[in-house]
Parts: C-alpha cells; structure tokens; sequence
C-alpha cells in the first residue's frame, strides 16, 4: 500500500473528490437528524487523508454532508507527525474514564488515539513505522494501546498509560497483523494475522506489559482482514478474509458461516464488517471494482436494507459503525458472552 503508484493514483483520486469533501469545513461535532435513529458511519477516506464521520443515510452520503472530520494538524497538537499520517486504514470509538476517543492509524506510520468530538491534543500518538504499516489500534482497560502492523509482523503494546508520546512496548510476533480487539467480557486481546487467529493475556504492570498466549487457531482461508465483534452474538467475532465473512465461535474454536444473510455478506473482497446492536444491520466494505485505488471503494453497504451508500470519488478503505462494543446498548436475549465458554 506504499508504492509509488499507490501515492499518484491517490493524487489523481483527490483532484475528482468534490470540493465539500475536500474543502469543507465542519464543527467539531454537528448535531443529527438522521432517518434512521442518528445510526453513524466513520470511514478511512484515503485520498484526502481524512477520518469522516457520516449519518447512514442515502442523501448524507450522495450530498458529502459530513458530520467530522479528523487528521493530524498542527492545530490539533500533531505537527510533528503530519509526515508520518498518509493512507488512513482505521477509525473506531471507543471510551475511557467518560471520555469518547477516536482510534485510528494510517499507513505510513501514524497511530492515535483523538478525542471525540474535540478533536482536539490526544491521549496518545506515535509514529511506530511507515514500514511496518499499521493496520489497527485498540485502547486497553489500563489505558495502553495496542497497535498491529501488516508488514512490519507484529503486534505491540504501547504503554500509552505513562504519556501521550510515549514510545516503550511489548511485542509479539504476528505475521501480517491487521486486526485487534480487546474482549472486556474474558479480559482477552485478540489479534488476527494473515494465516490465524490468536487470543493474548496482558499481563505485568502498565508501564511493563508482558504478553502471553493463550489460543492460536488457523484462519479457514488466507489473508485475514478484519476482526471486530459480533453485536447481535456476544461472544463472537467477526473475521474477513481474502475470500470470505465468518463469525468465529470461541466456545467451539470454529469460524462459522451460520448468521443470517451469509450468503449475500460472505464474498470476495471484505476490507470491513459490523453490525449493529439493535437491528442487526451489516455494515460491509468491499473493493470496488474500477475504482483509482484497488484495494478501496467509493460505496458501503447495508446487508439488511439491500442499500448501496455511495460518497462518489472517495476512496474507502474502511467503514464501521460508530459505536463502541463496551458501551453500546445489547440486543434483548442473554448478556454479554451468554453461550460462549471463557478461555482459561
């Protein structure tokens, strides 16, 4: 994702965006109205470099009405790396001490943790390596980061609790990191590679963490893309490869393909998947055939309502839901984990 065709077709791609997408400018948060119960989609838009936040709805997206937006400026306290942010690949939220954050990396180095909707200095930045290309990040109960990079191999743990820069870690090996979720309910950091998954205690102290393993299972196909939990199956999660959509079942070690829509959700090209508490509405990222960048796209999609949300002449690499897994409001029916064993 770093070559130098990468960059011109992003240049290319930029000059084809619309002005308000390039140009605009938005409050740090903007109230909605949305029409579907103010339901909100974060991208990683890559050919302006941006974070944008949107209502999940078809005139938002047809009128690039964006709600937020986030990157590295020197105003927001990230000058010095302005160099290090390029190729954004993740946007989550998540909360701590009452505060909500947005988690995101890019791939020429930049990993952050930004508040929300300030936007303003953040709790923690690094730049851990445009080699290493940063694929995910996920905040710790503890309050460190965990960061996972597809070419660099690996995944670490930043001991973000001792300060916003600061740049000691635990490491440990993962061929292909692209995915990381932390899993309150069994205190576990699932880390998903290239070729399988892995289940790791944290253990130590904030300022030492110590990493150990705890379950390693091989991915039913190659190349694992995204990792993120199941909202309407507690206990699960959602894992993407180069060629599928699965949920895998911890209690069972099984990546499962038995969710509703799997048929229509299971395809080639899955850079994202989520779906929503309440609803169950899948939220996909597939690669767009013709679109300037070959491994992004211009549309999301809504499984559930069979809807298309297209920004026109974006380049998306991700897209999520914007809720946080720990404090999002649980489908009726048995709590968190219910019918999923706990790892030892």
């Amino acid at each position: 994702m770093l070559s130098t065709r990468s960059r011109l077709l992003s240049a290319a791609l930029a000059a084809a965006l619309p002005a308000i997408l390039l140009n605009g400018t938005t409050p740090a948060y903007a109230a909605s109205n949305g029409p579907h119960g103010g339901e909100r989609i974060v991208v990683t838009e890559q050919a302006t470099g941006q974070i944008l936040l949107l209502d999940a709805d078809r005139q938002s997206w047809r009128n690039a009405k964006v709600l937020w937006r986030w990157r590295p400026s020197v105003s927001n306290g990230l000058g010095d790396l302005m160099g290090a942010w390029g190729l954004p690949d993740e946007a989550k939220l998540r909360h701590r001490r009452g505060q909500a954050y947005l988690l995101t990396a890019g791939s020429y180095g930049l990993a952050a943790v930004v508040p929300y909707p300030q936007g303003g200095r953040a709790y923690w930045a690094a730049d851990v390596g445009r080699r290493a290309n940063p694929h995910s990040v996920e905040l710790l109960p503890d309050g460190n980061v965990a960061v996972v990079a597809s070419h660099g191999d690996w995944l670490r743990v930043y001991t973000a609790s001792e300060g916003p820069r600061a740049s000691s870690y635990a490491q440990f090996d993962l061929r292909s990191g692209h995915g990381v979720f932390w899993d309150g309910q069994d205190e576990l950091l699932w880390a998903l590679g290239g070729r399988e998954l892995v289940a790791l205690r944290v253990e130590g102290r904030p300022d030492r963490p110590v990493l150990r393993e705890v379950r390693r299972t091989a991915l039913p196909s190659r190349n694992g893309h995204d990792l993120q939990p199941v909202a309407t199956r507690p206990g699960r999660l959602w894992v993407t490869t180069d060629t599928g959509v699965y949920q895998y079942s911890p209690s069972r070690d099984e990546f499962l393909q038995d969710y509703p829509g799997a048929d229509r959700i299971s395809v080639a090209g899955v850079k994202s998947v989520g779906d929503l508490p309440r609803t169950g509405e899948v939220l996909t990222a597939v690669i767009q055939r013709g679109n300037l960048c070959t491994w992004c796209t211009d549309s999301v999609t809504l499984g559930n309502r069979g809807q298309n949300l297209t920004l026109h002449g974006a380049q998306i690499y991700k897209a999520r839901w914007w809720i946080d897994p720990a404090t999002r409001t649980r489908p009726g029916g048995p709590g968190p984990g219910a019918g999923e064993a706990r790892l030892p």
